[in-house]
């Protein structure tokens, strides 16, 4: 993804409300954080933020929380919340890290348009790679349960065998989406302008039962 400046960019973050400056303080206290027990969803690479804000607002009764690495992007989507909504936080946090924030309290991870990392030598990289997969494990409340959405056909058909060799159970997939017409469909802004384009989006859902 591009990254623009975004003036005032540590100030915007600083002064949300929505922004947790130290999440490595919740890991296995986020129940505590919404001051609930509802579950609790992320979204690995949340970008500007559309589909985690719209995700939030669309079922108050689940909890979001939105993970991106780059302070620009970071600030655009918390620029972007206007509702008041309780049930979603942001972090900024590098992916390879996520060990450090939780810890069996997540019940769905959302990979929408990762960084395909396309070289053999960077393999380890992929979200959907052993190495993340076997991160994931650790993070899940019981059951595994992934949802990724990607325009890159590499990347789909690599996670797809990658998915399956872990052991996770394909609930759905689709090779174009738009196609579809769902009309329950959150799309990210990424998403948007490749749908615009007339490019195939990819999804799969996926889950695993854990011991």
């Amino acid at each position: 993804m591009r990254q623009r400046n975004v003036k005032n960019k540590k100030e915007i973050i600083e002064n949300s409300k929505y922004f947790l400056e130290n999440p490595r303080d919740y890991k296995g206290k986020w129940s505590e954080v919404f001051k609930n027990n509802n579950e609790i969803r992320i979204e690995i690479g949340s970008g500007k933020g559309k589909f985690i804000i719209e995700n939030a607002l669309k079922y108050p009764n689940i909890n979001f929380i939105g993970i991106e690495k780059f302070d620009s992007i970071l600030a655009l989507s918390l620029k972007k919340i206007q509702s008041d909504i309780n049930n979603l936080k942001m972090i900024r946090l590098d992916a390879k890290d996520i060990l450090e924030i939780f810890d069996k309290e997540i019940t769905t991870i959302y990979l929408n348009f990762s960084d395909p990392w396309p070289k053999k030598r960077h393999e380890k990289r992929r979200l959907t790679s052993f190495n993340f997969l076997e991160k994931y494990d650790k993070l899940f409340k019981n059951n595994s349960h992934i949802i990724m959405k990607t325009d890159n056909k590499d990347l789909f058909s690599y996670s797809i065998k990658s998915l399956n060799n872990y052991g996770y159970y394909i609930e759905d997939i689709t090779f174009d989406l738009k196609s579809l017409n769902d009309i329950d469909n959150i799309t990210t802004e990424y998403e948007e302008k490749f749908m615009s384009l007339e490019s195939p989006i990819y999804k799969i859902e996926v889950t695993k039962k854990n011991n």
